[in-house]
């Protein structure tokens, strides 16, 4: 039984699917971007976020789960060797049959540990994708750390021309700046925190609580980073603001004391 994306099901599962990488860019001192290559319609399938089963540094070639027709994995039996972590694919071309993952390397989970060791050849697989739950509006306010800097640049892409609104990016330094396309009416903040530990800054939480809420309701907040970074911005956001449930989404990216999951 074949799937509308083309995968064929065999007793209701499917081989997750297999991407290989072709090249790998140091875009910053801490961030890894891995372009991967596979078949169109598992490139398509890959995000903008995208679960990604990450094997083991010494186990390259592992016994991949299968996939339901619900989208659910199943994991084989006694199977250790695989992660499951969510990125956001920071470009994606069904067409090249390519999709590039940028990782944060300063982490010390399987995924940071698989894309610093990472070479041409080496393989992950995908297993399913979501949305980033945002939404047009004529105002948007964006904060997030470096690991959310993946889907800020996607949803500054995505933006309007003429949405205007703000955008907190936490990083450790000017080192750690990337060059984002926006909208002219989005100004873009860096927030560096110095020699303070990733998830032990309050950046993001002082510059949206210094912010004033624009007028009018046609506005849409995303947030993205550290779990308690991001409940406080959330509260803020809630309370303060009065934002909906249709006018913000918060998610938490990693949190602090765990390894570092994605972006």
């Amino acid at each position: 039984m074949t799937s509308p994306d083309g995968a064929v099901f065999t007793d209701g599962l499917r081989p997750a699917d297999v991407l290989t990488v072709v090249a790998v860019t140091d875009v910053t001192p801490s961030v890894r971007r891995v372009t991967l290559s596979g078949e169109p319609t598992a490139v398509a399938a890959a995000g903008p976020t995208v679960n990604l089963l990450v094997p083991r540094v010494e186990d390259p070639d592992p016994e991949w789960p299968h996939i339901q027709r619900d989208g659910r994995i199943v994991w084989p039996q006694g199977s250790h060797g695989v992660a499951l972590r969510s990125y956001t694919a920071r470009r994606q071309d069904p067409a090249a049959g390519e999709v590039d993952i940028d990782f944060v390397l300063h982490g010390d989970g399987p995924a940071a540990a698989w894309a610093a060791a990472a070479r041409p050849g080496a393989r992950l697989a995908v297993a399913g994708a979501a949305s980033l739950a945002e939404r047009p509006a004529r105002w948007m306010l964006l904060a997030g750390d470096e690991t959310a800097l993946p889907a800020i640049s996607r949803l500054l892409a995505a933006a309007a021309p003429e949405t205007v609104g703000v955008a907190f990016l936490e990083v450790a330094g000017p080192e750690e700046e990337q060059q984002l396309a926006a909208p002219a009416g989005i100004e873009l903040h860096w927030l560096h925190r110095g020699p303070t530990a990733p998830g032990h800054s309050t950046l993001l939480v002082d510059a949206v609580a210094a912010l004033d809420r624009p007028q009018g309701d046609d506005l849409f907040a995303w947030v993205g980073a550290e779990s308690a970074t991001v409940r406080a911005i959330r509260a803020d956001l809630r309370a303060r603001w009065g934002l909906g449930r249709a006018q913000h989404h918060a998610i938490g990216y990693w949190r602090l004391g765990r390894a570092m999951g994605g972006s």
